[in-house]
């Protein structure tokens, strides 16, 4: 009985915050205001000390009846399977340089082979931020990471529906992003762990961008998400998108504090 009583409340403890954050995300009805913050360096662990003052944000995983409802394409492998519910957070600051981005990824199994940056990332496991500050003009910054600590950074320009993804030029130095991943994996395979990918896109490589930098009251369209590959893919959205990732006008909007 004691070690049964024991069981339940560590339970209720480690659970709590979870429960809590997912509430919260679901009154925010897709606004988020983004706290400012000094410049830090990047670990891949999330354990900076800067962290601490903004709150884990909900990354919903989207089911194959909430996608096909809003025009999704769905497999037949994938709506006859049994899709795992995986909990995925993050957290978003700004400083006078850039933007810092933190992911925390509940998993069982790491499905990524691709061993290259600008591959594509997208048909593996991945952590995905579009980011787009002028809501006035149809193209927007994609950011992709693997659990492999492999990139694709893109910018999308929409044309009536249509997309094409460029790569940016002279991609180096102050415009290059930061990026690191920390896997705190199990040495049982069903044993679920968690791995957290921390990301820093500097201004300099949104330059050619409207409305950059963010100032205080500004306000950006944005979206979250990540893909999992434990048999059949499982979709995660901050906010819920129509047809794919890349429907603009659902993206959710962030408020510079």
């Amino acid at each position: 009985m004691h070690l049964k009583k024991y069981i339940a409340i560590f339970i209720a403890v480690n659970c709590m915050p979870f429960f809590s954050v997912a509430q919260n995300s679901k009154e925010n009805k897709g606004v988020l205001k983004v706290k400012a913050t000094e410049d830090f360096t990047i670990t891949g662990d999330g354990t900076a000390i800067n962290w601490n003052n903004t709150e884990w944000n909900y990354i919903p995983q989207r089911s194959n009846e909430a996608l096909k409802n809003v025009g999704w394409y769905i497999s037949p492998e994938s709506s006859t399977s049994a899709a795992l519910q995986y909990n995925t957070y993050f957290k978003i600051l700004y400083s006078t340089n850039g933007i810092y981005l933190l992911y925390k990824c509940e998993d069982s199994l790491i499905t990524a082979t691709l061993k290259a940056d600008y591959l594509d990332l997208f048909n593996e496991d991945v952590v995905e931020v579009f980011l787009m500050p002028d809501k006035n003009t149809p193209y927007y910054f994609e950011y992709e990471l693997s659990p492999l600590n492999y990139e694709l950074p893109l910018l999308i320009i929409d044309n009536d529906g249509k997309n094409s993804g460029w790569l940016p030029f002279m991609y180096e130095g102050k415009r290059k992003v930061t990026h690191a991943i920390k896997i705190n994996e199990s040495s049982n395979a069903n044993k679920r762990f968690v791995w957290t990918a921390e990301i820093f896109i500097p201004y300099s490589l949104l330059y050619s961008i409207q409305n950059v930098p963010p100032q205080k009251g500004t306000k950006w369209k944005a979206n979250f998400y990540r893909i999992d590959y434990d048999g059949a893919p499982k979709y995660s959205s901050w906010q819920l998108t129509r047809n794919s990732f890349h429907d603009y006008k659902k993206f959710g909007t962030l408020v510079f504090e």
